[in-house]
This record gives C-alpha cells, sequence and structure tokens, in this order.
C-alpha cells in the first residue's frame, strides 16, 4: 500500500464493472486493437457443441421424452449466461484485482443461486490466447485476477476510469496476508452495494493522493450514490502505531496547501478540493471510514475498533477538521453499509447510519 498514480476526479463509470491488482503493468502486454476489444468484450457464445434433440423435440424447449434433454438445456443457457458476463467479470477483476467466484457472483448476478454462470465466465477467459484471467488455488477455494493481457483490454475497453499503472492481482493472490486484505476489500464493496450506497463502478482502489509528507494511498475511495466521497481503509493486522500514523497523513492531505493557480473567477484549491469537492465550495473534507476485519491470531474486529478509538479520540484533528467513523466486517456484511453500523471517533459508542455522519469542519 505504497504508491498508485494521482487520482482523477472521480466520476460514475459505465454500469459494467471492473478490477486491478499489484504483480503485472498494463505496460508489459500491448493494447489489442479497438475492434478486438469490441469483439473479445462483447458476447461470445459458448464454443462447446450440443447435440440437437429428436426430429420431434422443439428445440426452444426441453423434451421430456428425450433422456438428458432437460439437462443439454440446462447447460445450454448457463453457457450462454457466462458467455453474457465474460466482459463485466474481466473488468470487475481489473478493478478490484482479486475475487472469489461467490465475490463475483455477489457483485454481478446477485440474484442468482449458485455461482456456475460465474465460473462459465471465468473458464471463457482463462481459455483465450493470451489468457484474460489467472487463478490461485489455496484450500479447496480459487482465487481469481487479471493477467496482463487481461488488464490490457480491460484497460483498452474504455470502461475502466482513466488511470496510469495498473497493476494485476496475481501477487496478492498469492500471499495470504495481501489475499485476505484484498477479499476483505471486496466484500466492503459488496456491503455497499447491497445497501445501494455505492455501485461497483463507483470504486477506486489504491490510488496515491500528494501530501507534503508523501502519498497518502487509501486502500479504496468509493462516490456514494449521493454525490459526495468517502476514504476506506480495511485493518486486518497493522499495528494501532501504524493507523494512527495513517489518520496523521489523511490530515497532512487536509492541510495541504493549494496547488492550483486559480483564475480570476476563484482562488487556487488544493488537491482534495479538486477532486473531491468539485464544484460545491461548501463540500467538506470526504469522511475515513475504517473497517476492521478478522485476522487469525488477532483481538476480535470490535475489541480492535475499541482500541482504536480510544487511541484516534487524542488527536487534536479528529471530529473537527476530519471525520473518522469504523466498523467491524463481520457487522458490515450481516447489517449492510446503510445501516447503523458506523461508529464515529470522539462521539461515544452509539452507531450511525452513513448519511448521518458529522460533517468535517
Amino acid at each position: 500500500m505504497n504508491t498508485a498514480p494521482t487520482p482523477s476526479t472521480p466520476h460514475r463509470p459505465a454500469d459494467t464493472a471492473a478490477t486491478a491488482g499489484p504483480a503485472a503493468s498494463p505496460a508489459a502486454s500491448p493494447a489489442p486493437s479497438p475492434a478486438a476489444v469490441g469483439d473479445r468484450l462483447s458476447v461470445v457464445p459458448d464454443q462447446t457443441a450440443h447435440p440437437a434433440g429428436p426430429d420431434d423435440c422443439n428445440s426452444s424447449s426441453p423434451c421430456t421424452d428425450a433422456p438428458g434433454e432437460a439437462s443439454r438445456a440446462r447447460k445450454a443457457a448457463a453457457a450462454k449466461a457466462g458467455a453474457e458476463i465474460r466482459g463485466e467479470a474481466l473488468l470487475c477483476l481489473a478493478q478490484l484485482r482479486l475475487a472469489t467466484p461467490r465475490q463475483l457472483k455477489a457483485l454481478l448476478l446477485p440474484h442468482q443461486q449458485d455461482t456456475d454462470h460465474v465460473r462459465r465466465a471465468l473458464r471463457n477467459l482463462l481459455a483465450e490466447s493470451p489468457a484474460l484471467v489467472g487463478r490461485t488455488h489455496r484450500a479447496q477455494q480459487s482465487y481469481w485476477h487479471c493477467t496482463p493481457a487481461g488488464l490490457a483490454e480491460a484497460a483498452a475497453s474504455g470502461e475502466l476510469p482513466p488511470r496510469a499503472g495498473r497493476a494485476t492481482g496475481q501477487r496478492a493472490a498469492a500471499k495470504t496476508g495481501l489475499r485476505e486484505h484484498g477479499l476483505a476489500l471486496v466484500d466492503t464493496v459488496i456491503a455497499f452495494q447491497k445497501a445501494q450506497a455505492a455501485e461497483l463502478g463507483d470504486w477506486q482502489v489504491e490510488v496515491a493522493h500528494p501530501t507534503p509528507a508523501g502519498n497518502l494511498v487509501p486502500d479504496g475511495v468509493v462516490l456514494l450514490t449521493n454525490g459526495t466521497s468517502a476514504f476506506v481503509e480495511i485493518d486486518r493486522t497493522m499495528s494501532y502505531a501504524r493507523l494512527i500514523a495513517k489518520l496523521e497523513r489523511y490530515d497532512a492531505y487536509r492541510g495541504a496547501p493549494a496547488s492550483g493557480r486559480g483564475n480570476a473567477a476563484r482562488a487556487p484549491r488544493s488537491h482534495w478540493q479538486e477532486t473531491y469537492a468539485g464544484p460545491f465550495l461548501e463540500r467538506p473534507f470526504p469522511p475515513v471510514l475504517f473497517v476492521f476485519a478478522p485476522a487469525p491470531r488477532r483481538a476480535a474486529p470490535t475489541t480492535r475498533e475499541t482500541e482504536f478509538h480510544e487511541q484516534a479520540s487524542g488527536l487534536s484533528n479528529v471530529g473537527y477538521r476530519i471525520t473518522v467513523a469504523t466498523t467491524a466486517l463481520p457487522l458490515l456484511t450481516k447489517h449492510g453499509a446503510g445501516k447503523a453500523v458506523w461508529r464515529v471517533v470522539g462521539r461515544g459508542e452509539d452507531r450511525l447510519v452513513l448519511g448521518r455522519l458529522p460533517k468535517a469542519r
């Protein structure tokens, strides 16, 4: 979580989703032509041939007189659905770096009962030459990420926010700590989407923000449905000292001097104002949301959350210049991001809904 490109003004991308991750840069693989991108990110029918039914069986519906016909029809439907979402699955992995089939189903096909369609889409992407996605197996679970070719194709599609230096999720998928951290972020994205607080396309992962003390790199930045933004930090194993140091880096970003020249109509504005306030001069600094996730041999998330409050409440600018709210990942996934799961640092133990968080001054 060190460096990443400088963010552009957040905007709401197209409804199709996307993702990214740490190992290789898209520059490692030349971007395909626009025509190729259009062909491969569009619907690609499954190549598996399905035997035709008997002459007296209507091929558009299962025939109960033909053994196995209903099964073949179900497989054909799954193949079609898998082909239809292959582009969305690729974009999702390019944006969030890595995910499990269960997580992809929750993001792309939330009303489906199983992961069959998602798995078919992933197999289609894996079968491309070169492969557009890769997978890592650990403890009978598969973790999927983009390859350099897939990342280049997703970027060339025009469906991702412009950003240099995107990386695949191969390294994150292979290392336990990085993998569990990345999956916790995806679970957070799912919780926001289920609560209709933000869509998948409204997230940016690990984008650098300049400060006088060096770059600030949030785990995530989300554009909420009410038009405001929020910074999101995922914690599993970080020490309290490092968490407090990260908060101080947010304060440095908030207090960074104006860098723009301004014009006759307005004074120069700082990076955060240009990026997150837009034309709304009265818009406050985005809240910083900490999500405490479970980790082996660590205290329970709610215990860590309480200790963090005790240490962060002593910072002079918390609650005044910066609004900091916390929650535990199990609480967030159970009740959703829009429910009263957020506890504001310096405001006691009551939990608030996202829309009722106090504004920074």
